[in-house]
């Protein structure tokens, strides 16, 4: 008897908890006019944009090389 009100405690919990995170998610829905990603300044590499406190360089996120690739990411 008592591992039936475990389990039913449990899928209890397990639906309560689904349910309510499906009501938190559609009480906050993005908002469709919102821009997918942010504007672009320019697409040259190495731009250069006038800011208030100097001058800010722009230029590409990620860069080619010659190092071998990764294989594994296990650190201990």
């Amino acid at each position: 008897m008592r591992t039936v009100v475990l389990k039913l405690g449990a899928t209890v919990l397990t639906v309560g908890a689904t349910l309510l995170s499906a009501v938190y998610v559609t009480s906050h829905l993005k908002n469709p006019a919102a821009p997918l990603q942010p504007a672009v300044l320019s697409a040259s590499r190495g731009s250069s944009v006038s800011a208030p406190g100097g001058t800010l360089t722009l230029g590409p996120s990620v860069q080619p090389s010659n190092l071998q690739p990764v294989t594994s990411t296990y650190a201990s």
